[in-house]
């Protein structure tokens, strides 16, 4: 299989001075030629470079450097002089020996090439890039979406045009379309199904109409239904408006809480609550870890609390809180539970019956667009005098209408939660997990949790494997990786609720045993 990855290590750079001997060398005659038959380029220590392998061969690079002058600094001055203004937004990149071995000359590598670097470029913030084309290649480098901007420079055996590449060029050139698919894992956006599609290809109508209005109440049934929950609110927003208008109904209570943290959301839930003014006691234990529950309880019988608020699944562990045990303190010391269930929700049948607010979305493991936020209750909610007015849920709960809602997505909410009948969705996600249980008993991928839901998984990377993610992500696979709290601690997570995760994970699972192998063989990486 062909594959791409940034290179890092004594081996690939070797291979790297290789190819750059035989093909500016030997093949272009544009440097003198070496017993060694290797080539260290003049920029070497600057240089990112971008190589396509073979299964464990390299094939194919290209090299990027911001460092200026530039190689074509030196060959006809400054090349901002001579660039076109589309060219001029933003920082300039050089690219450098683009390099295919003869024998993998198909255009594939090329145009992986050519996808990495687009990816790479826009991830550094790079709002152009110029090159030295050589003119044996200009029909090739067209292609790819480069633009000549002055003379042909060089001699004749080794003539070069200067060109240069934006990312509108290169998302309108040949190669951009027949790139090849890309393998989503994000926990969102979600990438919708053909017919969660359609609801977003309707014309609106008025959230007044009698249409919107017999839907709305349809979905309010189903989610209902598959909670049961007394009440559920609709909101326009996110998760995170779902759970600051839940966080303003626990401020009601006038009472004092306790908010359990495990993880980057349990935190969120605590600063959404400080800037309420809530009253509360935090109980924090290490990202990852389950909560110890005889604490718990020794916290709930001590008639402090009015209230305990938690991430049930949280999203930034993948990991699944389990609240059975609390639900019978919490009756008895008349505490209410307050789960945020913006990623359970949806993910695993979950029974709301004996909590006092909980939160979902549109979007995560119900798996159309988010923009449809949701508080669940087991009370009668009525009007604050001292809520904002779009978070008072009092608003929402006289049976009416009171604010504008996207119709399509109101739509596209009512189609997804069709998937619940006879459970196929849970099954569905479920099966996806079992899936991944298998990969971590193989030794392939480590779960940092055993307490895992299926939404998203987290995966402790070792040290050998600490570029995974961004390798993976030059080679068409999008791991969540970027958040800072992620980065910070070398994780990196999949979701299963993309429509197409099963072709996904099934060609991710042959680049990652690839990956593996090759990195075994090449234990000096940095």
């Amino acid at each position: 299989m062909y594959w791409c990855k940034i290179a890092r290590n004594e081996s690939e750079f070797e291979a790297i001075a290789k190819l750059n001997y035989d093909t500016f060398v030997e093949e272009i005659p544009q440097h003198k030629m070496h017993p060694s038959g290797k080539r260290t380029d003049a920029f070497h220590h600057e240089n990112t470079y971008l190589i396509v392998l073979k299964d464990h061969e390299l094939v194919g690079m290209i090299a990027l450097r911001d460092q200026r002058p530039f190689s074509l600094d030196h060959k006809i001055g400054s090349v901002e002089h001579v660039l076109p203004e589309e060219a001029l937004n933003g920082k300039l990149c050089e690219i450098r020996l683009l390099s295919v071995r003869k024998e993998h000359r198909n255009g594939r590598v090329f145009f992986m090439l050519a996808r990495a670097l687009a990816d790479y470029a826009y991830e550094k913030g790079y709002g152009a890039a110029v090159i030295s084309g050589t003119v044996r290649e200009l029909k090739l480098y067209r292609q790819l979406g480069f633009l000549a901007f002055a003379e042909k420079i060089g001699s004749e055996e080794a003539s070069f045009v200067p060109m240069f590449l934006t990312k509108q060029r290169y998302e309108q050139s040949v190669a951009a379309r027949f790139q090849h698919k890309r393998y989503i894992f994000y926990p969102g956006p979600n990438e919708l199904t053909p017919e969660l599609k359609k609801a977003f290809q309707h014309s609106p109508i008025s959230h007044r109409s009698y249409q919107f209005s017999e839907r709305f109440k349809r979905v309010q049934t189903q989610l209902v239904t598959m909670t049961g929950a007394s009440h559920v609110h609709l909101l326009a927003g996110s998760g995170t408006l779902a759970n600051d208008a839940m966080i303003a109904q626990i401020s009601r209570l006038k009472s004092k809480g306790l908010v359990l943290i495990n993880g980057a959301f349990g935190e969120r839930l605590k600063r959404q609550a400080s800037k309420m003014g809530l009253d509360f006691e935090i109980l924090e234990v290490e990202w990852g870890n389950p909560f110890d529950t005889s604490i718990i309880k020794f916290h709930l019988n001590s008639g402090l609390y009015g209230w305990i608020l938690l991430a049930h699944g949280e999203t930034s562990t993948g990991m699944m809180n389990s609240v059975d045990e609390m639900i019978p303190i919490c009756k008895e010391q008349k505490i209410h539970l307050c789960l945020d269930c913006v990623s359970s929700f949806g993910a695993v049948p979950i029974s709301m019956k004996n909590v006092y607010l909980a939160t979902g979305v549109s979007g995560k493991a119900i798996g159309t667009m988010t923009g449809l936020a949701m508080v669940f209750a087991n009370y009668s909610i009525d009007e604050s005098s001292s809520i904002p007015t779009y978070l008072d849920l009092g608003r929402h709960a006289k049976g009416g209408i009171p604010y504008t809602y996207s119709s399509q997505l109101l739509e596209s909410l009512e189609i997804a939660l069709k998937s619940y009948e006879n459970n196929e969705r849970y099954n569905l996600l479920r099966e996806r997990y079992q899936r991944l249980l298998l990969v971590e008993e193989m030794g392939e991928l480590e779960f940092l949790t055993k307490q895992g839901f299926p939404m998203i998984v987290t995966f402790k990377i070792q040290q050998i494997n600490k570029h995974l993610a961004d390798d993976a992500r030059l080679s068409g696979f999008d791991l969540h990786y970027q958040s800072a709290y992620l980065k910070e601690r070398q994780w990196v997570q999949m979701s299963l609720i993309q429509p197409d995760f099963e072709e996904s994970f099934e060609k991710f699972q042959l680049w990652l045993r690839n990956y593996i192998t090759y990195k075994k063989e090449t234990v000096n990486s940095i």
